[in-house]
C-alpha cells in the first residue's frame, strides 16, 4: 500500500464514514420504533395483532414500489439532493404517526413512510462503491452496517424511555416517541445538503492528486468487472440470474430480520417485564450482535470467499430462531436472541459485497436496489406470518419456526450464487491490502 492510497482512503473513510453511520442510525430507529409503540399503541388505537403485523408489513409494499426509481434518480441527480430529499420526507412521515386514530390511518401513515424512505439504503451501498476500491468494500460496509446492532442497542431504552412521557400535553407516550424520533431525520436532511459529496471529482477536500488516483482506480476496477462479466444494461441487470438469486437470499434474511424485529419487544414483555425494562433487555441481543458482527468480519476478511462465510452466519442465525420457538417463553431465550443477532449482523455485510463483484455503473444502481427492493418483500411475509400465528394460536412458535426456515434455505442457496472467485494475483493483493487494514 502506498502512502497515496494510504492517505486517500483514511481521507474518505474519515470524511464519510461517520455521517454515514449516522444517517443510518436515524433510518433504522424511524424503522424500528414501531415494535415498541406497540407495548401501548396497540391497544390505544385497538390493533389486533394480525392489524398490527399488516402495518408493518404495509411499510414494505411502499418501499418495493419506489425503490429502483429512488436509485435511478439518486444515480441521476446525485447522492446529495437525493439523499436530503428522502431524510426530510420519511422524518415528517415518520412524525405523522403520531396523528394516526385508527387501523385505516395507521395502514396510510406506514404506506408512506416506505414510499418515502425507499432507496435510502441501496443508495447508500451504491453510493459507498463511488468513493472505496473493492480491497476496502466489504469492510466498509460493514462499518456502516454497525448501526443495525448499535441502533438495537440504544434504540429500546431510547424507544421506552420516550413512552414515559405519557400525558405530556395531552398526548401518549407513544405519540412523543414518533415525533422526538422523527424530526431529527428532518434537520439531518438539511446537513447532508452542505456535507455530502457526490463523487471523487467534486470533492475539494481531496487534493488534485489524491483526486486523480482514487477515480483512477476506480475507473479500472469498472473496466474489469465489465471485461469479466460483460457491461450489463439496466434491463439486462434486472432480469439477471445472479441478481434475481440475490433477491431471493436477501427475501430470506428481511423475513427472519423484520419478524424478529418488530415483535421482540412483545415476547420480551411476555416474561413479565414493565415497558422500561423490556427496553433495556431487548437490547442485550444487540450488544452481543455488535461483537460478534465486528469478530466474525475480522475472520472473513482473512477468506476469499465470503458465499460461504456469509451461508454459515446464516446458519446459526437458524438455529438461534428454532431454539427461540422451543424458548420464547424463558429468559434463557435470550441465549437464542443473540445467536440471532450474531448470525443477521455477520451475514448483511458478506452478502452486500456479492453484487458489485459483477455489476457496475447504472446496472450496479438498479441491480442494487432491486435486489434490496424484492429481499425487503420478506418485511411482509415476517410480521404478517408472526402476527397471524399468534393471533391463532396464542404463542409465536410457529412463526418462528417459519423464520428459521427462510434462514436456512438463503443459507443453502447463498453459496449457488456466484461462481468461487479465483484466487488470482489481484485477489491476493486485495486480501494483503486488507490484512494491513486490520
Amino acid at each position: 500500500m502506498t502512502d497515496l492510497e494510504k492517505t486517500t482512503i483514511r481521507k474518505v473513510a474519515k470524511r464519510l464514514l461517520p455521517f454515514i453511520f449516522l444517517l443510518y442510525v436515524v433510518c433504522l430507529i424511524d424503522r424500528v420504533n414501531l415494535s415498541f409503540a406497540a407495548l401501548t399503541m396497540n391497544q390505544d388505537l385497538g390493533l389486533s395483532p394480525y392489524a398490527y403485523g399488516l402495518g408493518a408489513s404495509i411499510f414494505f409494499i411502499g418501499y418495493f414500489v419506489f425503490e429502483v426509481p429512488s436509485n435511478l434518480l439518486l444515480e441521476r441527480f446525485g447522492a446529495r439532493i437525493w439523499i436530503t430529499r428522502i431524510m426530510i420526507s420519511w422524518g415528517l412521515a415518520s412524525a405523522a404517526m403520531a396523528l394516526v386514530r385508527g387501523e385505516t390511518s395507521f395502514l396510510i401513515v406506514r404506506f408512506l413512510l416506505g414510499l418515502f424512505e425507499a432507496g435510502f439504503f441501496p443508495g447508500m451501498i451504491l453510493y459507498l462503491t463511488y468513493w472505496f476500491p473493492n480491497a476496502y468494500r466489504a469492510r466498509v460496509i460493514a462499518a456502516f452496517m454497525l448501526a443495525i446492532p448499535v441502533t438495537g442497542v440504544i434504540g429500546g431504552p431510547l424507544a421506552t424511555s420516550l413512552l414515559e412521557l405519557h400525558g405530556w400535553f395531552g398526548l401518549a407516550g407513544w405519540q412523543w416517541m414518533f415525533i422526538l424520533e422523527g424530526l431529527p431525520s428532518v434537520v439531518l436532511g438539511f446537513v447532508v445538503l452542505r456535507h455530502m459529496t457526490d463523487r471523487p471529482s467534486k470533492a475539494a477536500w481531496l487534493t488534485a492528486e489524491e483526486r486523480g488516483w482514487l477515480e483512477s482506480v476506480l475507473e479500472k476496477e469498472r473496466q474489469e468487472v465489465e471485461a469479466a462479466h460483460s457491461r450489463l444494461s439496466l434491463w439486462r441487470a434486472l432480469v439477471d440470474l445472479r441478481v434475481l438469486t440475490l433477491s431471493a437470499v436477501y427475501i430470506g434474511i428481511g423475513t427472519a430480520t423484520y419478524g424478529v424485529v418488530y415483535f421482540l419487544p412483545q415476547i420480551v414483555k411476555g416474561w413479565g417485564l414493565t415497558n422500561l425494562q423490556t427496553g433495556f433487555v431487548s437490547s442485550v441481543p444487540d450488544v452481543v450482535g455488535t461483537v460478534g458482527m465486528l469478530i466474525w468480519g475480522h475472520f472473513s476478511d482473512r477468506s476469499a470467499d465470503r458465499r460461504w462465510n456469509a451461508a454459515a452466519a446464516l446458519m446459526v442465525c437458524t438455529i438461534g430462531l428454532l431454539a427461540l420457538a422451543i424458548f420464547n417463553a424463558s429468559p434463557w431465550s435470550l441465549l437464542a436472541l443473540a445467536a440471532i443477532s450474531v448470525g443477521l449482523n455477520a451475514s448483511r455485510p458478506l452478502f452486500w459485497s456479492l453484487p458489485s463483484m459483477f455489476l457496475s455503473r447504472t446496472a450496479a444502481a438498479g441491480g442494487i436496489a432491486l435486489i434490496n427492493a424484492l429481499g425487503n418483500l420478506g418485511g411482509i411475509a415476517g410480521p404478517t406470518a408472526l402476527g397471524w400465528v399468534k393471533e391463532v394460536s396464542g404463542s409465536f412458535s410457529g412463526g418462528l419456526y417459519f423464520l428459521g426456515a427462510c434462514t436456512l434455505a438463503a443459507s443453502v442457496l447463498i453459496p449457488l450464487t456466484l461462481r468461487n472467485p479465483r484466487r488470482t494475483a489481484r485477489t491476493v493483493q486485495q486480501d494483503t491490502v486488507q490484512q494491513d487494514m486490520a
